[in-house]
């Protein structure tokens, strides 16, 4: 049978190594939020996240062949829906839609 002290004492170190790692992220980023590299990452970061996964995503779209219409016609339409509405999650649905209508009843096979 397990000591009581054994086990009282494994509560208590996964209780508070828990409530460390819950904690210490709001207790380092709390002097940074007054940063100007930040503030100024917060504003640019967005952006440049869509561009590196637009990249990744496109990078071996082979444009010749038709099956490249389906993601670039669902890029074009993210990108109509985001600068008409500037909504994101409208957009990305509208995009994901265009893309899965054409990619499985258009261009299969």
């Amino acid at each position: 049978m397990p000591d009581t002290r054994y086990l009282l004492a494994a509560v208590a170190v996964s209780t508070a190594v828990t409530w460390a790692l819950r904690a210490l992220p709001f207790a380092v980023l709390a002097p940074l939020r007054a940063s100007s590299t930040v503030r100024y990452l917060s504003t640019r970061m967005p952006a440049g996240v869509m561009v590196i996964l637009l990249v990744y995503c496109l990078r071996d779209l082979p444009l010749t062949q038709p099956r490249a219409v389906a993601p670039l016609a669902a890029l074009a339409v993210t990108v109509g829906l985001h600068l008409w509405r500037r909504n994101a999650l409208l957009s990305i649905l509208g995009g994901t839609a265009v893309h899965v209508a054409l990619a499985s009843a258009v261009f299969t096979g």
